[in-house]
C-alpha cells in the first residue's frame, strides 16, 4: 500500500478552492502510484479558520465542497482513498457544536474516521471556542490494493503528551497511550503547526516517543503557508518504529511525497525511502525562508503583488527590503527614502547601495519643507514651535503619511519595518512609523535582527539566496548598515542608546519578561540589575495601547505582540 503526504498551502475558508487544491494533489498522487492520500488539520478549510466556523453558511459549503470533491475523486482516481481535514458537526444542540475531525474520502463517498482529543487553547490557539473534544481514539483498517492496514489516527496537539519533551501538556487522555491495546500498524497525525524556533527537531522526537510507544511507524503531515500572523512551515516527515527519520518534506514549500509501509506491524520500512529523508536547513534558513513565505502569502492572499516601504539606511529597513524581495521579486518592492535634514549621507548612500543590490525602485522624497511647513502651521495653536519628543514624532508622522499615500495610489501592500525591541518598549510612533498592513520583523529582536543580518551577508547563506532569486555573491545587507549604532536620526546625532539601554543588555530582559513571562522579582534573583528591570517593565506595560494598534506581526517565537498576547491596556 503507497501512501502519499500532500503538503498543501491552503487559503483560509477558500472551501471550493481548497477542495480543488486538494483534489488536483489526489490526481498527482494517483498518477504515481498511491493508494491513500494524507493531508493536513483542516485541509478544507485552511488553519486557522477562526470565527468562520461560526457561519452557518460556510458549514453548508463545506458539505457542498466534501460531496463535489468525493464525487470527482471516484471519477478520476478510482479506489483512491483520501483522509482529508473538516470540522464535524456534533449533531446535537450543545455549543461548541463542531468536531475538529477526519474524514475519509473513498468509492464517492466520505465519512468521519477521527475527532481531536486535545484541544489548544493557548498563545494563538483558541480551538476550544469552536470544537468540543472527543473521549475515545481513532482506528481505522482501510483496505487497498489487496492490503490490510489499520491506521491509528491523531491531530496536531495529540501527539504532544510528553511532559519532558514540550516541558507541560493539555490536561486530558493521552491519545498515544490510547492506541497501544489496538496495535496498530501505523500511526498518522495531521498537524497545523506553525513555525517556531527549534520546533523541527521538537516535532520529530515526540513522534518518535510516539513511534517507539507503539512500535509503529509515524506519519506526520503538516500544513504549510502563511495565514494573519502564523507561518506554517510544513516540514511533514516519516520515522520508522525506532523513532528515526526515512522521509522528510521541505521546509516552507508544497510538496508531494510518496511513501510505502511495511507489510506487518512494527517490520521495518523498504531501505529505498530513506533517500527521501533531506537533512533540514540550518536554523537561520529557516527563520528566513518564514519570514519570506510569511510576506508572501499575506500578500498573495490579501490581493496584493506589490509592496512598499520606507528604506532609512538602518539595519530593520534593510532586511525587510531584502525579505520583500525574496518573496515578491525586486521587481515587485519600491523602496521609499525619506531624508530629512537630521539624516546623515552615510544614511542615504547606504539605502540607496542597497536598493541597488537588491535591484529595487528606490524614489527619494525629501521632508525638510513639510517639516517646515508643520512647525509654521502648529505654531499658532502651540504658542510655539514644536519641540523636543512632539518634533521627533512629526517627522516620523509625516513619511508615514508620505507611504500611506504612495501605497493607497499604487495600490501596493506597506510593509512596517519596526523590530520587535521597539514595539515592546513603545520606541516607535503610533501613526508613523507604525504605519502599514504587516510589521515583517515585529517578532524579531533588534540582536536577532543582526545575527539574521550577519548570516545574510555570510558564505552559509549562498545557496538559499540563490534559489530565493537573491544576488548569491558578495554582501546583500553590507558592513557599513550592519556596522553602524541604531539611530532613529530624528535630531542631531541621535543614538537610540541615548533613549534605551544597549540592545545587548534590553533584549535578555524583554525575552525574559515576554516570553518566559518572568516577574521582575524572578529577574532580580537571577542577577539582573533592579533599576533595569524595573525601568524595562514599566516601558514595557505603557506601551501596550501602540502595540494595541500594530500591524500584524509575522510570529517566529515563543511569544509574539499578537492574538497570542492579551494584556490589557489600562492595568498595573
Amino acid at each position: 500500500m503507497r501512501l502519499a503526504l500532500a503538503q498543501l498551502n491552503p487559503v483560509v475558508g477558500d472551501l471550493a478552492g481548497n477542495g480543488a487544491r486538494i483534489l488536483e494533489a489526489c490526481r498527482q498522487a494517483h498518477a504515481q502510484g498511491a493508494h491513500v492520500v494524507l493531508t493536513p488539520e483542516l485541509s478544507l478549510w485552511g488553519y486557522p479558520p477562526r470565527d468562520l466556523l461560526l457561519l452557518p453558511a460556510r458549514l453548508e459549503q463545506q458539505q457542498q465542497a466534501l460531496q463535489r470533491l468525493a464525487v470527482q475523486l471516484a471519477e478520476h482516481s478510482g479506489d483512491l482513498a483520501l483522509l482529508v481535514g473538516i470540522a464535524a458537526a456534533s449533531g446535537d444542540r450543545q455549543l461548541p457544536n463542531l468536531h475538529n475531525a477526519m474524514a475519509l474520502v473513498q468509492g464517492g463517498r466520505w465519512r468521519v474516521v477521527a475527532r481531536k482529543q486535545l484541544l489548544p487553547s493557548y498563545d494563538v490557539f483558541d480551538e476550544r471556542r469552536y470544537f468540543r473534544p472527543a473521549s475515545a481514539p481513532a482506528v481505522l483498517d482501510l483496505s487497498c490494493a489487496g492490503r490490510q492496514l489499520r491506521l491509528g489516527l491523531t491531530i496536531c496537539e495529540d501527539l504532544w503528551v510528553e511532559e519532558e519533551l514540550v516541558g507541560q501538556r493539555l490536561a486530558g487522555p493521552d491519545p498515544v497511550a490510547a492506541l497501544q491495546a489496538h496495535r496498530v500498524d501505523l500511526l498518522v497525525n495531521h498537524s497545523a503547526s506553525p513555525f517556531g524556533q527549534g520546533k523541527l527537531a521538537l516535532r520529530q522526537h515526540l513522534a518518535g516517543r510516539a513511534a517507539r510507544r507503539l512500535n509503529c511507524p509515524v506519519v506526520y503531515v503538516n500544513q504549510v503557508g502563511g495565514n494573519d500572523e502564523l507561518v506554517f512551515d510544513g516540514a511533514s516527515f516519516v520515522v520508522d518504529a525506532s523513532g528515526v527519520a526515512v522521509v522528510r518534506l521541505p521546509c516552507c514549500a508544497e510538496a508531494l511525497q510518496m511513501w510505502q509501509p511495511a507489510g506487518g506491524h512494527g517490520a521495518p520500512e523498504p531501505p529505498a525511502m530513506a533517500a527521501a529523508a533531506i537533512e533540514p536547513p540550518e536554523l537561520p534558513e529557516q527563520l528566513f525562508l518564514t519570514l519570506v513565505l510569511g510576506v508572501r502569502d499575506y500578500a498573495r492572499k490579501c490581493g496584493f503583488q506589490r509592496v512598499l516601504l520606507g528604506l532609512s539606511g538602518g539595519i530593520d529597513s534593510a532586511l525587510v527590503a531584502v525579505i520583500a524581495a525574496a518573496a515578491l521579486g525586486a521587481e515587485q518592492v519600491q523602496a521609499l527614502l525619506m531624508p530629512s535634514p537630521w539624516s546623515s549621507a552615510g544614511s542615504v548612500s547606504d539605502a540607496e547601495d542597497l536598493a541597488g543590490r537588491l535591484g529595487l525602485d528606490a524614489r527619494t522624497v525629501p521632508i525638510g519643507h513639510l517639516m517646515r511647513a508643520f512647525d509654521s502651521a502648529l505654531e499658532p495653536a502651540l504658542g510655539h514651535r514644536p519641540d523636543g519628543l512632539t518634533a521627533e514624532n512629526l517627522q516620523s508622522r509625516i513619511r508615514g503619511t508620505l507611504l500611506m499615500a504612495v501605497a493607497n495610489q499604487e495600490g501596493r501592500l506597506l510593509l512596517s519595518t519596526g523590530n520587535k525591541s521597539e514595539l515592546a518598549v513603545g520606541y516607535c510612533t503610533l501613526y508613523g512609523d507604525m504605519n502599514g498592513g504587516l510589521a515583517v520583523i515585529g517578532d524579531l529582536y533588534k540582536t536577532s535582527v543582526f545575527r539574521l543580518c550577519a548570516w545574510l551577508d555570510s558564505p552559509a547563506s549562498r545557496t538559499c539566496r540563490e534559489t530565493l532569486g537573491l544576488p548569491p555573491e558578495g554582501e546583500l545587507i553590507g558592513q557599513a548598515i550592519r556596522g553602524k549604532p541604531p539611530s532613529a536620526e530624528l535630531r542631531p546625532d541621535q543614538r537610540d542608546s541615548d533613549s534605551l539601554p544597549d540592545y545587548g543588555v534590553l533584549d535578555p530582559v524583554l525575552k525574559a519578561l515576554v516570553e518566559r513571562r518572568c516577574s521582575p522579582e524572578q529577574l532580580v534573583r537571577e542577577g539582573a540589575a533592579p533599576e533595569l528591570v524595573t525601568r524595562v517593565m514599566g516601558l514595557l506595560r505603557r506601551a501596550e495601547f501602540k502595540r494595541r494598534q500594530a500591524a500584524p506581526v509575522l510570529k517566529v517565537s515563543a511569544q509574539a505582540f499578537g492574538s497570542g498576547w492579551r494584556m490589557p491596556i489600562a492595568a498595573v
